[in-house]
């Protein structure tokens, strides 16, 4: 590896799907960099969701502080605008003590209001009760199709299943009068960031996940699962449809047997890949950098290191 290193810039974030290898890669770069790693992972944000999420351990993380892990309890709903609000104070306050901030997750909605315009409509209390009691009453595919008649484009990017994100689609309808993806963020930054983007090639990806979920299965994910039920995961409106525990705890409540959850997490993950490969190749800003098979992980790190020399 060369020994001069580039001057570092304001931001850097590193974006891809899952298991492809963009925490690892994080930490080396913030290490070179002489910065620290704030996290973009939405899951990753709550306590206990440790081995689900793939959270880096202690000893994982080399030294190199990590930022906005376990900031919620898995009885809170996800709040992006409480998140933006988190991510941009920590990347301000290690800007000002020229650190380099190296953000780093798959959640693109994260990533984009950490570093994007973005403005957040508020919520209306009576609005919301009243579609969350039709979400109760008719289901999400009911509202899902209101939906689509009234922002089709809002409609194609959400699950049709996700009543949360339903809900709170037509909720800034409801508000603004606008169409729920005239909210959703710009191509405007407001930092300056270089964006690395880990791109591993399908294959591979589909192997790397089944291998993690059959790690995160032996390393103890029905236990971490059975503790969080005690402490209301089932009542998360977001942890609990976090993938993994999505699908441990219908096997506790008797939908299906342990390897029929398991082998629904690989399905389920390796469609949630897709998705985000799909978000973020919209993205014209990301500079993708290949990952094939048995690549040197200080390859890809200099490959970053010479990247973000060139984009300063």
């Amino acid at each position: 590896m060369s020994s001069s290193l580039p001057t570092p810039p304001r931001v850097v974030s590193v974006v891809g799907a899952t298991a492809a290898g963009k925490s690892d890669l994080a930490v080396a770069l913030a290490r070179s960099l002489g910065g620290e790693v704030i996290n973009t992972d939405s899951m990753q944000l709550y306590r206990g969701m440790d081995i689900g999420t793939a959270k880096l351990t202690v000893e994982e993380r080399g030294g190199i502080p990590h930022h906005l892990l376990d900031v919620w309890d898995v009885t809170e709903a996800a709040s992006v605008a409480e998140y933006q609000r988190l991510a941009r104070a920590e990347i301000d306050r290690l800007l000002a003590d020229g650190r380099t901030p190296v953000l780093v997750g798959g959640s693109g909605l994260y990533v984009r209001a950490a570093v994007d315009e973005m403005e957040f409509p508020g919520t209306d209390p009576e609005v919301r009760a009243r579609l969350e009691e039709e979400l109760a009453e008719l289901g999400p595919g009911a509202l899902h199709l209101r939906l689509a008649g009234l922002d089709p484009a809002a409609a194609a990017a959400i699950l049709p299943s996700n009543g949360r994100r339903i809900v709170r689609a037509l909720e800034v309808i409801g508000i603004t009068g606008l169409p729920f993806t005239a909210n959703l963020p710009s191509n405007t930054a407001v930092y300056d960031a270089v964006q690395i983007g880990v791109a591993v090639p399908r294959p591979e990806l589909d192997e790397r996940i089944a291998l993690r979920v059959d790690r995160m299965w032996r390393a103890g994910l029905l236990d971490e699962v059975r503790t969080l039920e005690k402490a209301g995961l089932r009542e998360g409106r977001t942890a609990a449809r976090a993938l993994g525990y999505q699908q441990v705890l219908e096997h506790f409540a008797g939908g299906c047997t342990e390897e029929e959850a398991r082998a629904e997490t690989v399905r389920a993950t390796k469609r949630f890949a897709r998705r985000q490969e799909s978000w973020f190749r919209r993205d014209e800003r990301i500079h993708w950098l290949a990952r094939p098979a048995g690549a040197d992980p200080a390859e890809l790190l200099q490959r970053s290191l010479d990247l973000i020399g060139h984009q300063i």
